[in-house]
């Protein structure tokens, strides 16, 4: 994995959860019971957001690869989910309408993040002395 790649994908990761958690922090502390599924999914989501930045900073690329791969399907179930069944939530989630609330970010940023991780290392030039 480039190493610029990675360390642009923790900030990114590390600001979405940092954004996320604030996000439902406020809300369930202050309205859970008007929208307890939505309000969970974005706490989950923060959760899994922070999850993935420590797995890029420790570098384990398996963990960050799931997590990659669990937050795309739940952007692309949320995102459908709240299209096709738009009575099922109460307020919006960071997954909602395919992340639109965050400019898209939750739906570009895996894609991403699975380009970087899944792209073939180049080898490393030898040096001859």
């Amino acid at each position: 994995m480039s190493p610029i790649g990675r360390i642009i994908l923790i900030v990114a990761y590390a600001v979405l959860g940092i954004a996320a958690t604030g996000r439902s922090v406020y809300q369930i502390s202050t309205k859970f019971t008007e929208a307890p599924l939505p309000y969970t999914i974005s706490a989950l989501s923060a959760l899994l957001y922070i999850g993935i930045a420590v797995a890029l900073w420790r570098g384990w690329r398996r963990g960050a690869l799931w997590g990659t791969c669990i937050e795309l399907a739940g952007v692309l179930v949320v995102g459908t989910l709240g299209y096709l069944h738009p009575e099922w939530w109460g307020d919006e989630t960071v997954w909602t309408g395919y992340g639109s609330a965050y400019g898209w970010v939750p739906l570009i940023l895996p894609l991403a993040a699975l380009w970087v991780l899944l792209r073939p290392r180049r080898p490393q030039m030898e040096t001859s002395s």
